[in-house]
C-alpha cells in the first residue's frame, strides 16, 4: 500500500516498484485506488505496464473526464491471489485513504503486508516533520490501517539536485523517530547517478500535465 500527501510522488514510486518487480520475474498487479486526483494516475501508464506484463486495475472512470469513484473490483480477492506482487496506489491524504478503508479488514488479515508512507519535505503542508506526522495519522484513521515504513521521496520535480535530496535526510530521520517507523529508502532521480548504497534510483515516469 503506497500512501502520502498529494503530489508526494506516490504514483511514480508505485510505477517504479512495479517495473522493478516485473524485471525480477515476479507476477505484478497494480491497483489504482486514487479516485481523488485525476492528474497523477497510475492509469496513465497502462500501455507501458502492458508491455512489461504488469496487470493494471483501476476505477471505471479513470482516465476519462468523469471523475466518479466507481470501485468495480474485488481487492480482497486480488490480495489473496498468492503468487502476485500487489502494489496499491492510494489516493492522496486522508480523503484518498477513505477508499482503502473499505478493504481494511481483509487486507489487515494478509500476512505479508507493507503500508508505506511517501514523504516529500518540499510539498506544501508537509514541510515540517510534525506536519507530515499529523497527516500520516489522519491517513491511518481514514484507512483503518497502520503504516509499516516511510519512503523519503523529497524532490523538486525537474529542478531536483543532489543537494535537494541530501538536504531532506535530517527531515526524514526526525519523522522516523517521531513515529517510530523505519525509513525503507530515500529516492534519487536516476539522472543524478547518486550512490546506490544510500539512495534508491528512480525514473520519473509520472509528470504533471504542465511538464508533459
Amino acid at each position: 500500500m503506497i500512501t502520502g500527501h498529494y503530489g508526494s510522488g506516490k504514483t511514480n514510486i508505485s510505477a517504479n516498484l512495479a517495473l522493478e518487480a516485473a524485471e525480477n520475474g515476479e507476477k505484478v498487479t497494480v491497483v489504482d485506488l486514487d479516485i481523488v486526483n485525476p492528474y497523477f494516475r497510475t492509469a496513465d501508464l497502462k500501455d507501458m505496464f502492458s508491455q512489461k506484463g504488469i496487470e493494471l486495475i483501476a476505477p471505471s472512470y479513470a482516465n476519462t473526464n468523469l471523475d466518479i469513484p466507481a470501485l468495480n473490483f474485488d481487492l480482497e480477492r486480488i490480495a489473496s491471489g498468492g503468487d502476485v506482487h500487489l502494489i496499491v496506489d492510494v489516493g492522496g491524504d486522508d480523503d484518498g485513504a477513505v477508499a482503502l478503508g473499505r478493504f481494511s479488514e481483509p487486507l489487515n488479515n494478509c500476512g505479508d503486508l507493507e503500508m508505506l508512507y511517501v514523504i516529500n519535505r518540499y510539498r506544501y503542508m508537509t514541510r515540517e516533520p510534525h506536519e507530515a506526522e499529523e497527516l500520516m495519522y489522519k491517513i491511518e484513521a481514514a484507512s483503518h490501517m497502520k503504516h509499516t515504513g516511510i519512503i523519503n521521496n523529497s524532490n523538486l520535480g525537474s529542478e531536483t539536485s543532489a543537494e535537494t535530496v541530501e538536504s531532506s535526510l535530517d527531515y526524514a530521520k526526525e519523522l522516523s523517530e517521531r513515529v517510530s517507523l523505519p525509513i525503507v529508502f530515500t529516492t534519487a532521480p536516476a539522472r543524478l547517478g547518486m550512490d546506490s548504497s544510500r539512495f534508491k534510483s528512480v525514473n520519473v515516469l509520472v509528470k504533471p500535465i504542465w511538464e508533459k
